[in-house]
C-alpha cells in the first residue's frame, strides 16, 4: 500500500524539524520526504494534508491495564485500540494487574495476547510490560528479578510507593547488571496518611484531607541518595511538585543517572479544579498548586523532566461514581491527552510543537533506553497523523476505552488523531 501525504506539517523531534512537505509512505516505510512529490505509483492513495500534523509516534511510559483481572474496566483489546486512537505507537503497562506481573508466565500471557490482537487489529501500538519489583501487597519481598529480566519486560516498576528503603537499596543493587530501566513512584505513605489533595490554600478552602508536599519530596530525596550510592539508573514517575523539580534538577547537575516524568493532567490542571469535587480529578499523586503546575511546565520545556506520561487508569462507572474522597485515584487519558495538551499548551504559545512532541515521543523513548526513527527517507514509518482543528465530543461512542472516568466527559474537544503507522 502506498500513501502520499501532501503538504503536511512535519513535527520531528529527532531532527528538530518543523516544516511543510509531501511524504510518501510505501509498505510501512518512508520512501520520500520532499517539498513536492510528483513521482509516485498510479495506485497511490493521495491525501490532502493541509492543516494536518505528521509527527513521530507517541510513546507512553506507564499506564494501567484492566486485563488480566479487571476486564470490566479495560480489556487488552480496548486498551490497545484506545492508545492507537490517541496517537500512541508504543505503550508500557504497570504490573498492578490480577494476577500481578511478577513472574514470567504473566509476561508471556500478555505478549501472546498482544500478538493475537496485532493479527486482527492493525495498526495497534507495540506493548511493553513493566515487571514488578516486589511481589506481596505490602511491597516487602522482591520478585525473582533475574527471571523477569529475561522474560521480555521493558524494565522494573511497582507503580506504588515502596516505603522500605533498605529493600529499595537492595533492589537497586540487584537490578544494576540487567541494564533495564527501573521506575519508582516517590511518595512517603506515612507522611501522606489519608491525604487526597495537595496542601495549600485551596485544600483548606475545599475541606479535603491534605497531602504534604514533603510526602513527595522526602521520598524523592531518599531515592536520589540511594541512586548516588548504587549508581543504578532510575526513572522517577509522577513528579507533581515544584520542590520535586528542584531536587531532580540538582541531582541531574550532579550527574546522577536519573530521568523523570510528570503526567499530562498535572500540566493542565491545578488544585483550583477540585472545586468541582469531580471524582475523576482524584489522582495519585494529587494535582499540585498553581505554582507547581507552572514549575512542571517549565521543567518539561527545559528537559529537567524528560517526558510526559499518560498514566491511563480506567475504572468503571460504579467505582468512580462515589464521593470524591472514596473514589479510587486515576483517570483515562489515551484519547484525550494529545488534543488537550495541544490546545492548552501549543495553541496558546506556551510550548512549541517540537517541545510537546519531544516530551511525548523522543523523551519517553530515551527513558526506556530505546530510540525512535524520525520522519526521514528510508526509515520505518512509526508516525501519527493529527488534525488539530477537528472537533469531537467526549462520549462513549467516540471512545475506544471501555471506561469513561474523565473530567472532560460530555465536553467538546478540538483535535483528533487521524491514524497511526507502526
Amino acid at each position: 500500500m502506498t500513501e502520499l501525504l501532501q503538504q503536511v506539517r512535519i513535527i520531528d523531534p529527532i531532527s528538530e524539524n518543523d516544516q511543510l512537505a509531501d511524504v510518501l509512505i510505501q509498505n510501512g516505510e518512508i520512501v520520500s520526504v520532499a517539498a513536492n512529490i510528483s513521482d509516485f505509483p498510479s495506485d497511490t492513495q493521495i491525501r490532502d494534508c493541509r492543516g494536518l500534523i505528521l509527527g513521530t509516534g507517541l510513546i507512553d511510559l506507564y499506564s494501567h491495564s484492566g486485563e488480566p483481572g479487571y476486564e470490566e474496566r479495560e480489556t487488552l483489546d480496548s486498551l490497545l485500540k484506545s492508545a492507537a486512537n490517541g496517537g500512541f505507537t508504543r505503550i508500557c503497562i504497570l504490573p498492578d494487574t490480577s494476577p500481578p506481573i511478577d513472574n514470567p508466565a504473566v509476561v508471556t500471557q500478555l505478549h501472546q495476547s498482544w500478538i493475537k490482537h496485532q493479527q486482527v487489529s492493525s495498526p495497534i501500538p507495540s506493548l511493553h510490560i513493566w515487571g514488578a519489583i516486589t511481589r506481596d501487597v505490602m511491597g516487602q519481598k522482591l520478585t525473582e528479578l533475574g527471571e523477569l529480566a529475561t522474560a521480555g519486560i521493558i524494565g522494573f516498576a511497582d507503580g506504588q510507593p515502596l516505603d522500605n528503603l533498605s529493600l529499595v537499596r537492595r533492589a537497586l543493587e540487584y537490578l544494576q547488571p540487567f541494564n533495564k530501566p527501573a521506575a519508582f513512584f516517590a511518595c512517603d505513605r506515612q507522611l501522606r496518611a489519608n491525604g487526597i489533595m495537595r496542601e495549600g490554600v485551596d485544600a483548606v478552602r475545599f475541606g479535603l484531607p491534605l497531602t504534604p508536599i514533603a510526602a513527595e519530596t522526602s521520598a524523592i530525596a531518599s531515592l536520589l541518595e540511594l541512586v548516588a550510592a548504587t549508581k543504578t539508573p532510575v526513572h522517577i514517575m509522577g513528579v507533581s511538585t515544584a520542590r520535586g523539580v528542584e531536587l531532580i534538577e540538582k541531582a541531574k547537575s550532579r550527574g546522577l543517572p536519573i530521568t523523570a516524568s510528570t503526567t499530562w493532567m498535572h500540566l493542565l490542571l491545578d488544585t483550583k479544579a477540585l472545586k468541582s469535587y469531580h471524582p475523576s480529578l482524584r489522582l495519585e499523586p494529587p494535582l499540585g498548586n498553581y505554582s507547581d503546575m507552572l514549575a512542571l511546565r517549565k521543567a518539561v520545556k527545559s528537559g529537567v523532566l524528560d517526558a510526559i506520561a499518560i498514566d491511563h487508569s480506567p475504572y468503571t462507572y460504579e467505582e468512580k461514581t462515589v464521593a470524591f474522597a472514596d473514589a479510587p485515584p486515576g483517570a483515562i487519558g489515551y484519547e484525550l491527552a494529545l488534543p488537550l495538551l495541544w490546545q492548552n499548551l501549543v495553541e496558546t504559545g506556551e510550548f512549541t510543537a517540537l517541545e510537546l512532541w519531544q516530551a511525548l515521543s523522543k523523551g519517553p523513548a530515551e527513558c526506556l533506553q530505546q530510540s525512535i526513527s524520525g520522519v526521514v527517507t528510508g526509515k520505518k514509518a512509526e508516525l501519527v497523523l493529527f488534525n488539530p482543528q477537528e472537533s469531537w465530543k467526549v462520549e462513549s461512542r467516540n471512545l475506544q476505552t471501555l471506561s469513561a472516568n474523565t473530567f472532560w466527559y460530555a465536553q467538546e474537544l478540538q483535535g483528533k488523531v487521524v491514524k497511526i503507522w507502526r
